[in-house]
Formats: C-alpha cells, structure tokens, sequence
C-alpha cells in the first residue's frame, strides 16, 4: 500500500509540474492579456510552489523505508523548493516591478532551471519505481 501511494504521489508531482509549466503558464499567455496573464501567473505561484513542496515532502516520507535515494531525490525537490519560494519568486517579482528586464530574464531563466531539474528528479524516482 504505501508503495503504491509513493508512487501515485510521485506520479502526482511530475504530471503537476509538468502541466503547470508546459500547459498552463503556456495556455495564459495565450488566452489572456499579457498583463493580466503576468498577474495571475504571480498569484499562483505561491501555490505551486506549496503544492511542489507538499507532494514531495511526501513522496520522500512515503519512500524512505524501502528506497533512500528516490526518498533523497524527493527530499532534495522539497528542500530547493523552499527558497525558490521564498527568496528567488519575490526577486523575480521586484525585477519585473522595478522595470530591470536584464535581471527579470536572469532570474526567470534560474527558475526555469531548477523546476526543469525537479521535473527530471521526479521522473528519474517514477523510473526508479517503475
């Protein structure tokens, strides 16, 4: 049983990223205003970043009895969620408030960064459990 909800939780945080990365800030820009997309972009983040947090935090407690090194991959996606959460979103937010495009670009491209590798941490534990 708990294999298997290591797995679902797991399954729930990649298929989350993903979407949210690839379909829904995609679909936003899309489907709204620029500015008004922005907006509502910056409104939920803090939420997906809860959401990363939660679901891997998770995933780790779930995994650790049977497989250490998926539970540390999840642990490690919980942990670097935190101060993307906390100090890189409001820094992205100032730059872009501010008008500093430069470090707007910058700061997004980290961000970028580290959810491309959490999606990847997530999918090599799905692998992992597969």
């Amino acid at each position: 049983m708990i294999q298997a909800l290591a797995v679902l939780t797991t399954a729930l945080l990649f298929g989350g990223m993903a979407l949210y990365s690839f379909g829904f800030a995609a679909f936003l820009f899309t489907a709204l205003p620029p500015d008004v997309a922005g907006a509502t972009l910056r409104r939920a983040f803090p939420a997906f970043y809860l959401f990363v947090i939660a679901a891997a935090a998770t995933g780790a407690g779930l995994l650790w009895p049977q497989d250490a090194v998926a539970a540390g991959l999840m642990a490690a996606i919980a942990i670097t969620t935190v101060p993307s959460r906390q100090l890189l979103m409001p820094a992205i937010n100032a730059a872009t408030d501010q008008g500093k495009r430069q470090r707007f670009k910058w700061l997004h491209g980290m961000s970028v960064v580290i959810t491309l590798a959490h999606i990847a941490a997530a999918g090599a534990v799905l692998v992992r459990l597969a």
